[in-house]
């Protein structure tokens, strides 16, 4: 198997239970180049989730094979391959905006002076310069969130792996979200993984839209971008947006469609 930033054969997942087996995940194929962002979506319940947990060593598979960058996800996160943001910020509230970023630096051994520089360069790619003394609950929900994929970022990883991180944001912060994350990524040139249940923000953010079908989730559709890299948020309202999220939308439609 080459080296992709991600690779997928045949990936399956089984969860036991008292009612039985339950397949999460089903026969997954896919590979990510270095510096793409990939959008996964679905239904809730699809296994996208779990796709990236899995890439992230917080999931062990039970078919298949799971390669990042070359190696095991354990691997990976020994080598420092990926960040990863959650759902939900996760922040400290007893710690600052600094020290909550910091935070991953200091478990990893990095001296003073370095955690210093990343955390600052950090914080400058999020646009948080000048909250490094702020806690948690003084920011936005929407900047809280920025301090979390800041703290993803401060070890410089390679793969960026984000869980919804916008969901839970309004409408206008979740925009403002999206064109800062679409200006980071062409700036960092990172490969991101991107779970989502917006077609509009798949079709806004991602080079490739991954389409996964009703557990047990399957990939059922891999849908190219071609909008250009510089994306204003008014593209959205282009006939060729319109069409890729359309494309997208059948695809979700004759996935649940061969479930019935």
């Amino acid at each position: 198997m080459s080296e992709h930033a991600i690779s997928a054969v045949d990936l399956g997942l089984e969860f036991p239970t008292r009612d039985g087996k339950i397949e999460a995940l089903q026969q997954i194929n896919l590979e990510v180049e270095s510096g793409e962002f990939i959008a996964l979506i679905g239904p809730s319940g699809c296994g996208k989730t779990t796709f990236l947990r899995i890439v992230a060593a917080l999931e062990k598979p039970t078919s298949g094979v799971i390669r990042v960058n070359g190696l095991s996800p354990e691997e990976a996160r020994k080598a420092r391959s990926y960040g990863y943001v959650f759902q939900a910020a996760g922040l400290y509230p007893w710690r600052s905006i600094a020290a909550n970023v910091r935070l991953p630096l200091e478990v990893m051994g990095f001296d003073r002076r370095e955690r210093d520089d990343r955390v600052r360069h950090a914080l400058d790619l999020v646009g948080l310069s000048g909250f490094e003394k702020q806690f948690p609950w003084q920011l936005s929900g929407g900047m809280q969130q920025r301090a979390s994929i800041a703290r993803a970022l401060c070890f410089d990883a390679d793969i960026l792996l984000m869980d919804e991180p916008f969901g839970a944001l309004d409408e206008i912060v979740r925009d403002h979200l999206n064109e800062q994350l679409l200006a980071l990524w062409q700036k960092t040139g990172k490969t991101v993984g991107f779970v989502t249940h917006s077609i509009p923000e798949a079709v806004y953010l991602a080079s490739r839209i991954v389409v996964m079908s009703p557990r047990p989730g399957r990939i059922t559709a891999v849908i190219e971008n071609d909008l250009p890299t510089e994306r204003p948020l008014e593209i959205r309202d282009s006939s060729e947006f319109i069409a890729i999220a359309q494309k997208v939308r059948h695809a979700l439609r004759a996935g649940g469609d061969a479930h019935d």
